[in-house]
């Protein structure tokens, strides 16, 4: 029993060592085996994505639709499994248009730089002991700037329609991504400087108690922060419908488009990642081999996703600005300084273990409710304010003579 569960719990590097074994055994030469395991690894990371992709779609809509009281896919296949086989084949087959005057290369190259950039932070995600792609000392530095290298393609697919209102999407689009970038680069500088590492696998292995206990705060506008770049609900700006005709990708259709859908949902799958390895622990936990519990911290973040959608309404574009550079941005400033201040002193002193986290938990807490009471007083504050002219106009209407 013991030899099964020790299987189990390393059956991924053991299955990267037989592989290398097997490629030396050929008489391959050592650059030639490094070659062909780094190829395979890609191609199990990209097919990682794009199997990830399919799947959230249909999961998603139904999902969303047990909250909205419907029942969601069910034509195509049992319980509507094949929808999303239904879908790859509709896309597949649409018309490939491009708009007269369009960048040639420039419309074209955009989907696919999207697509690029929302997988290539796989890379780094491990997945269990050993099970990474490349195990990088700045794996948290490379996974936000290939993420946000998306920016270029969101901008290219705008310039290169020749479509005014896809360029006003792509400037909306870019906006908003960018601003959110920087409280989420903020949540993660704490993890990193708390774990000491940018390395994703030692920052999971210096958890010894998850960071969403002892960061609370960092992990609250980290995940909220990634729900803004993803461009999902409250934050759907990138293609309000009603505003700007579905964003800066309304002038792509079949396979193109698809690429563009494909990087929202695996951005939003790599967050999901990201969250579980920077605060949730990553692969640790009991009983379960590593990967089961990647995958299960994993999915807790994107039902959250789901959830949200199902849940809120979107806001206005003045109020998710508002939102970032006037209270997001400032806090996580402060509470950077706060933990880092904190983390020094106790440290100095001596204090670890579970003294160490409740310390660093506590005024994360008391960073939030002091935050949410701030806001909750400025806005009754101007809302007495507004109201205010109402009331002193009323006497004068009840004065008025009724003819």
């Amino acid at each position: 029993m013991e030899r099964i569960y020790d299987l189990l719990y390393n059956l991924l590097p053991y299955l990267g060592a037989w592989l290398y074994g097997f490629l030396r055994g050929l008489g391959l030469p050592e650059w030639a085996v490094v070659l062909i395991v780094g190829l395979i690894k890609a191609f199990l990371l990209a097919n990682f994505g794009l199997i990830g992709f399919a799947l959230l779609t249909y999961v998603e809509r139904k999902v969303v639709a047990r909250f909205q009281d419907r029942l969601g896919p069910n034509v195509a296949g049992p319980y509507g499994l094949l929808q999303p086989v239904a879908d790859g084949i509709k896309l597949l087959t649409k018309e490939d248009t491009m708009p007269v005057g369009a960048d040639r290369w420039v419309y074209n190259l955009a989907p696919l730089i999207i697509a690029t950039c929302a997988v290539a932070p796989l890379v780094v995600i491990p997945f269990g002991p050993g099970a990474i792609g490349a195990d990088l000392n700045i794996g948290v530095l490379y996974a936000l700037a290939v993420g946000a290298g998306a920016l270029v393609g969101v901008l290219m697919a705008g310039w290169g329609s020749n479509n005014k209102y896809a360029l006003l999407g792509a400037f909306r689009a870019v906006a908003q991504l960018i601003s959110y970038e920087i409280p989420s680069v903020f949540s993660v500088v704490t993890v990193v400087m708390i774990a000491g590492t940018m390395s994703t696998v030692g920052i999971v292995l210096a958890q010894d108690v998850p960071y969403i206990l002892v960061l609370p705060l960092a992990a609250l506008v980290f995940f909220a922060s990634g729900v803004a770049e993803v461009g999902r609900t409250p934050f759907d700006l990138l293609e309000a419908e009603s505003e700007i005709v579905a964003g800066f990708h309304i002038e792509y259709s079949g396979m193109k488009f698809a690429l563009v859908f494909l990087g929202e949902f695996v951005h939003a799958l790599v967050v999901s990642a990201l969250f579980a390895v920077l605060f949730l622990g990553g692969w640790r936990g009991p009983w379960l081999p590593p990967y089961l519990w990647t995958l299960i911290k994993m999915g807790v973040g994107i039902f959250l996703f789901f959830w949200l959608r199902a849940t809120l309404p979107r806001i206005r574009i003045d109020q998710m600005l508002n939102l970032n550079w006037k209270f997001l941005t400032p806090l996580m400033i402060l509470n950077l300084i706060g933990v880092a201040l904190l983390d020094k002193g106790l440290r100095a002193a001596g204090v670890s273990g579970g003294t160490w986290a409740a310390a660093l938990a506590a005024f994360n807490w008391v960073m939030l409710v002091g935050a949410l009471a701030l806001v909750g007083y400025l806005g009754r504050r101007a809302r007495m304010a507004a109201m205010a002219p109402a009331e002193e106009a009323e006497p004068v209407e009840a004065a008025a003579p009724v003819h």
